[in-house]
């Protein structure tokens, strides 16, 4: 039985929670009053004992767990579950009916209504990732609801909450038949290859769909483009198969270039025609420069944090300074995609970076287009500071 114990909400926090925003700060309450063990059920109330919602506790970046409902006599159990799933799943029908596409998010955590998972389909397999250890305190409900919900050939998972907020290594196959890999998926039409048990990763991100699509149908027409922090190649699969002359893919991790192989492999391109350089980005910014290499187009796509052996980098510092390289090597009327998916900021500031980076080095530049979540990421509609991610494609005008 899970246990459920009252907790007082700090009066300037009772607002938002009571119109339905789904954090529960971790200065909202008083910490010393929380369980010792996360996944309890937490009654929220008011400094004059009014009810407020019920939620979970489990610690996931600023917050001590999510808001599930409102309703002081909804019961949180497979029921409640299942009816969130089974809602999630008729909001993508128009997803499960496209043959074109056949990877997308099915369950986008607070969007959906319950914070700290998610949920992706992969042609019939799905992936469930858990981001604290309070959600998954509730997983034997949880994957009940969801067998019910839908038909699957598997289920595999991705615990994402060590210590240090990191995937844990595992077997992540949870039931059905398991599946043979890599299996290849559709997007738009393009092949891509994944792994659902092969560590923390899949082999691409789904959030970024409609920006590989505007890349491949409007800008790489016999252009030369590089892609920066490259994963498995996947901006440079579009950029090829949308006629680009020649794409580089650069990323430090030995994996990337097997990864990136695969990739264009599965989409029948001679990946010998294409560069694939394992090596730091930042270095390789230097190297174009030395032999004066320009592109056309150029992906700028960093985590958020990385730490190399000679440097550390972080977005919410350091991406004018990456901004500066990139357009130092991007040809006049050239094109820059700018993103981030770093949640710490929003979208002004992310232009701030922007045009700090082009003032700096005194370049005109353009704002062609802007992306954030695509729509199977739903995001709460009063609360679009959920949608992290930011893509903005500038023109280089000088």
């Amino acid at each position: 039985m899970t246990q459920t114990i009252a907790l007082q909400i700090n009066n300037q926090f009772a607002g938002p929670l009571k119109k339905g925003y789904p954090l529960i700060s971790k200065d909202a309450v008083d910490t010393r009053k929380l369980p010792s063990e996360e996944g309890a059920l937490l009654r929220l109330l008011d400094i004059h004992n009014r009810f407020i919602g019920t939620g979970y506790y489990g610690i996931q970046n600023k917050g001590i767990g999510w808001l599930l409902t409102t309703d002081a006599d909804e019961e949180i159990d497979k029921t409640f579950f299942a009816k969130k799933i089974k809602k999630a799943v008729q909001n993508r029908e128009l997803f499960f009916n496209n043959p074109n596409t056949t990877a997308f998010r099915v369950f986008n955590g607070e969007g959906d209504g319950i914070g700290g998972m998610t949920i992706d389909f992969f042609d019939g397999y799905y992936m469930v990732s858990w981001y604290s250890a309070g959600i998954y305190s509730f997983k034997v409900a949880i994957y009940e609801a969801l067998s019910e919900s839908v038909n699957f050939k598997a289920i595999y998972e991705k615990k994402r909450f060590d210590s240090k907020g990191q995937y844990i290594e595992q077997d992540d196959f949870v039931m059905g038949t398991p599946g043979e890999f890599p299996l290849i998926v559709k997007e738009n039409g393009m092949n891509y290859a994944v792994h659902l048990n092969d560590g923390a990763m899949t082999g691409i991100f789904l959030d970024q769909r409609e920006v590989r699509l505007a890349i491949r149908d409007r800008y790489s027409k016999a252009k030369t483009v590089l892609n920066t922090f490259s994963y498995t190649g996947a901006f440079s699969v579009a950029a090829s198969l949308g006629g680009a002359t020649k794409t580089t893919s650069v990323d430090v991790a030995k994996r990337s270039l097997a990864k990136t192989i695969e990739q264009f492999s599965v989409n029948h391109i001679d990946y010998e025609a294409q560069d694939i350089k394992v090596m730091d980005v930042f270095h390789y910014f230097k190297y174009a420069q030395r032999h004066q290499l320009k592109f056309d187009l150029v992906v700028l796509d960093p985590p958020s944090f990385a730490r190399t052996k000679q440097i550390t980098f972080s977005t919410a510092k350091d991406y004018p300074k990456l901004l500066k390289d990139a357009i130092a090597i991007t040809e006049k009327n050239g094109i820059i995609v700018a993103s981030t998916n770093n949640a710490s900021f929003g979208m002004k500031k992310f232009k701030g970076f922007i045009d700090q980076a082009f003032k700096e080095t005194n370049i005109r530049y353009k704002i062609v287009e802007e992306y954030g979540l695509p729509k199977d990421f739903r995001v709460p509609r009063e609360h679009p500071e959920f949608n992290y991610l930011k893509v903005v494609f500038i023109q280089k005008l000088n």
